[in-house]
């Protein structure tokens, strides 16, 4: 093996890029090509690093398909910090059979891993949860093991499972010091701050007070009827209405929570519902007709009852009716929520994990860039946007995907 590519090798391992390169900086050999790939993308400089990984894959041999597939690992760890969403999960599924096929468990875990990170991003925590039950993360050393019990945390806190997102936070702790790589260490602590600071609203009784994950999951556990304006839903025990399809009647329900136990004027919902500022007779037939559907869709769970002036909310069985909303509320939040994780998102990636069209996403970019909230840099497809996390709360992202039926 040669003595300056095994150097390199272990200044990477230990996080040290500068190590690295001092070693293989002029080589451009395929071994060396991965290595200042690699080397590139921890100082941050992904482009850089996509160029060399690939160089790198192309300059191996037809017989060196193990280093070929390990160049493809590290493409996508590369493409998922890049939020190169889009990039072919079949080639990394195909590297990380080669990978298991040679005996790489590591580097086939790290595949792994990857995988999952792309599927917490995008939302789909069933098969997040499915990819990584295949993993043992018992024979990886420290900074392996941190990487995987970050991803356990993830998706405890998507499932609101605090006590086992704070469980993993402390394992995945104690490898990062063990591994001593500093941005390891500073990766941890920035998701366990996230466990104690703000991810939603109460609004109830009138009022509203800020709530911390394991709140809002206490709030989940409870008889209360809560109507979720983070996921656009109502739920009572062990029954969940969804609502994300139908905004209006979302709208009419959460605005008779708001209001429970008391009743909200007609002229109130036809403003909340339709934005109709001046009512007419066809307004008032329409929302007749809308209050009868939404009765139907929360038969039950709740009662919607007429009264002099509007309606009222009656909860079926639960003890309170609440209102949970995110910490700060505004137009294209859910936009806002992507970017407050740090990192440069291209519109694409945006709407496959917002699960809309490109050319929506693009229009809500260009309103808050106008009203100075977000920036971008690069042209074309290599546009990335990104803005400042919101100070003092966590991203609404840590609340969970779709409410589960259970």
């Amino acid at each position: 093996m040669d003595p300056l590519i095994t150097a390199a090798a272990r200044a990477l391992a230990a996080g040290d890029p500068l190590g690295a390169l001092n070693r293989v900086a002029l080589r451009d050999d395929a071994p060396a090509l991965a290595l200042r790939g690699i080397a590139m993308a921890q100082l941050g400089d992904l482009v850089r690093a996509r160029s060399l990984v690939r160089r790198a894959a192309r300059a191996f041999g037809p017989g060196e398909a193990l280093a070929r597939a390990r160049c493809v690992v590290a493409e996508a760890e590369i493409a998922l910090v890049s939020r190169d969403l889009g990039w072919p999960a079949k080639t990394l599924d195909a590297a990380r059979a080669v990978l298991e096929e040679h005996g790489d468990c590591l580097n086939a875990a790290l595949a792994r891993h990857i995988e999952v990170r792309r599927l917490l991003l995008i939302g789909r925590l069933d098969e997040a949860e499915r990819a990584l039950s295949a993993v043992d993360p018992s024979p990886f050393p420290p900074a392996s093991r941190t990487a995987h019990e970050l991803v356990v945390a993830g998706i405890a806190m998507r499932r609101l499972r605090t006590a086992e997102a704070r469980a993993a936070l402390t394992l995945a702790g104690h490898a990062a010091r063990h591994a001593g790589i500093p941005a390891l260490t500073a990766e941890v602590e920035n998701a366990r701050r996230a466990l104690d600071t703000p991810a939603a609203r109460l609004i109830a009784d009138g009022g509203e007070r800020l709530l911390l994950l394991a709140e809002v999951e206490a709030l989940q556990a409870s008889d209360a009827l809560v109507v979720d304006a983070c996921r656009h839903a109502v739920r009572a025990p062990h029954v969940v209405v969804p609502l994300a399809s139908r905004p209006v009647l979302f709208a009419l329900a959460r605005a008779l929570a708001e209001a429970w136990p008391g009743d909200v004027p007609r002229d109130t919902l036809l403003v909340r519902a339709f934005g109709a500022k001046f009512a007419d007779e066809s307004h008032r037939a329409r929302l007749r007709v809308e209050i009868g559907r939404l009765r139907g869709v929360l038969r039950t769970v709740a009662t919607i009852s007429a009264t002099k002036r509007g309606y009222a909310l009656a909860p079926c069985g639960a003890r309170d009716v609440v209102v949970l909303a995110r910490p700060i509320e505004e137009r294209h939040a859910a936009v806002l929520a992507f970017l407050a994780d740090g990192e440069a998102w291209s519109s694409s990636a945006l709407a496959l994990a917002l699960g809309t069209s490109q050319r929506t996403v693009q229009r809500a970019l260009d309103q808050l860039k106008a009203a100075g909230k977000v920036g971008s840099f690069g042209h074309g497809r290599a546009r990335r946007w990104i803005t400042p996390p919101v100070p003092a709360f966590t991203t609404t992202l840590l609340l969970p995907a779709p409410l589960s039926l259970d």
